[in-house]
């Protein structure tokens, strides 16, 4: 437990949609009006008399003892141009709001009595400035008491430096909102809390989002159970090259809080693997402590993660890649759900017995191997095929399968079982692709595709269009988290809710 507070960030072009919204913010934490989000006939800035008729109007409405007042031009990451005396008359007009959020180059300690509690902020929507320290010190020198520090990232490593400013507060005795934005910072904002910050913000819903890489309050509260972490939570994370179509976060969080455990899973997106483990993981090296306890892994780390473990379990070793990684008392251990997750729900649709059956396997990546390696086990004539035919070349002397071309001429395929090993239809740019169309697939007799967001992938649909039998890549993704969680923790996994959490969010 910590003593944070979440932040809802509420944006409006009119007085009414704004206070529609304020009013439908969950009644814990705060609220921050985006006041810049208004249009400028809205606010009036310029008509003093106008101007504090309408912020009456708005405070008389919203309890202003939850609100802080933010009212930030282009300039500074706001959502429209402000001239300095819009600025200047908006911030004398002084409510009593629990905080005003004001960028350094209009705090103003003569204001002070204006206003509650102040922040001062500074935003980089480019990227991680060189020179964040002397940022940090120059907010510091405003004696506003609260500073607020955000930051564009790409990638998970680019946050250390906005979240190590917690030392120099610390020393300072400031109190700091530390943010990576983007998709690779979300880790900034689920464990800030934990680590000091008295807020981390959130958007009201999936489509209110005020800034990049905002996650949703109700996500927050309920799935992240950002108010229940402390310094003590183990943190698991998943490692990927994009992580912001994954639903294991639901997943694996859904299991901790089912199973009364002070943990939580983030997700961690970088696309440079040495760096991350470098500066992030290994002991000797890392230059944050975020007591990791281990990790999932996706495309397309499951091999180059290798190199860096301790030790690999027989079954990782065999297929060539790890899907999940386990810290303790400072080694890396690695393991490969994906087999099991695989085969298990094959076999049942395909009656038990696969021994005899045709399968093709699409993919050269670590989540191919692992299928291959499950259906060979089994008894499974395998067929790799990739985009690169080296690649699947190489894959089929290892493990001593054959190879071919991918079917680029549309020749029908003849096989069994046909597997989908490779990102195309994951929601995004690739989601309108697909390795079969319909008139390929006749002599088909299962689709099994390992992509699961979308739910109904443009394979699955070409499959159903032929009569074939699909497989969508939720019953694995179930089975092999299902496996992780008892690995990670020792104890069985509550696979029923961890299956209702990923439903709920496909809905």
């Amino acid at each position: 437990m910590n003593h944070g507070k979440i932040c809802v960030s509420v944006c409006a072009r009119t007085i009414g949609e704004l206070l529609d919204r304020a009013g439908a913010a969950p009644d814990f934490g705060l609220i921050e009006l985006r006041f810049d989000c208004l249009e400028k006939s809205e606010l009036a800035a310029e008509d003093v008399e106008k101007l504090r008729n309408n912020l009456a109007r708005i405070f008389g409405q919203v309890d202003p003892e939850r609100c802080i007042t933010t009212f930030r031009p282009k300039k500074h990451g706001g959502h429209r141009e402000l001239s300095q005396l819009e600025r200047s008359n908006f911030w004398n007009m002084g409510f009593e709001t629990e905080l005003a959020d004001l960028e350094e180059d209009v705090v103003d300690v003569s204001w002070s009595w204006l206003w509650g509690g102040r922040i001062c902020s500074f935003h980089d929507f480019l990227g991680v400035p060189d020179d964040l320290n002397s940022v940090f010190h120059k907010l510091v020198h405003l004696e506003t008491g609260l500073i607020k520090i955000a930051v564009a990232v790409e990638d998970a490593t680019d946050a250390i430096a906005v979240w190590n400013l917690f030392h120099l507060a610390e020393k300072e005795n400031i109190r700091l909102i530390p943010i990576a934005m983007g998709e690779a910072g979300k880790w900034t904002r689920i464990l800030g809390l934990a680590h000091g910050a008295p807020l981390t913000y959130a958007s009201l819903d999936e489509d209110g989002k005020t800034a990049p890489g905002q996650i949703s309050s109700s996500d927050l509260r309920s799935v992240f159970r950002v108010k229940e972490l402390d310094k003590d939570t183990t943190v698991f994370g998943l490692i990927a090259g994009d992580s912001s179509y994954s639903l294991s976060p639901f997943m694996h969080n859904r299991a901790f809080k089912t199973a009364g455990l002070n943990s939580v899973f983030v997700p961690l997106q970088t696309k440079d693997l040495d760096s991350f483990m470098r500066r992030m993981v290994i002991a000797k090296t890392r230059e944050v402590e975020l007591n990791f306890g281990g990790f999932s892994v996706t495309n397309p780390h499951k091999q180059s993660i290798m190199r860096y473990l301790d030790e690999i379990d027989e079954t990782a070793s065999k297929i060539g890649a790890v899907n999940t990684v386990k810290i303790e008392n400072g080694k890396l251990f690695g393991y490969n759900t994906d087999a099991p997750g695989f085969i298990r729900p094959l076999k049942s649709m395909y009656g038990g017995d696969l021994k005899g059956a045709t399968a093709i396997v699409v993919g050269a990546g670590g989540g191919a191997r692992a299928c291959i390696y499950a259906l060979k086990n089994e008894g499974v004539d395998v067929t790799v095929m990739a985009r690169d035919k080296s690649k699947a070349e190489s894959l089929a002397n290892e493990f001593e399968i054959s190879a071919a071309a991918l079917n680029t001429d549309h020749r029908p395929l003849t096989a069994d079982i046909l597997v989908n090993a490779t990102p195309l239809g994951t929601r995004g740019e690739r989601e309108d692709d697909s390795i079969a169309t319909a008139e390929e697939l006749g002599s088909v007799k299962i689709v099994y595709d390992l992509v699961y967001n979308p739910s109904e992938t443009r394979l699955i649909s070409e499959a159903k269009k032929a009569g074939v039998k699909t497989l969508g890549g939720i019953e694995m993704l179930i089975a092999q988290g299902a496996k992780q969680f008892e690995i990670w923790t020792g104890g069985e996994a509550p696979v029923e809710e961890m299956k209702s959490a990923i439903e709920e969010r496909l809905k």
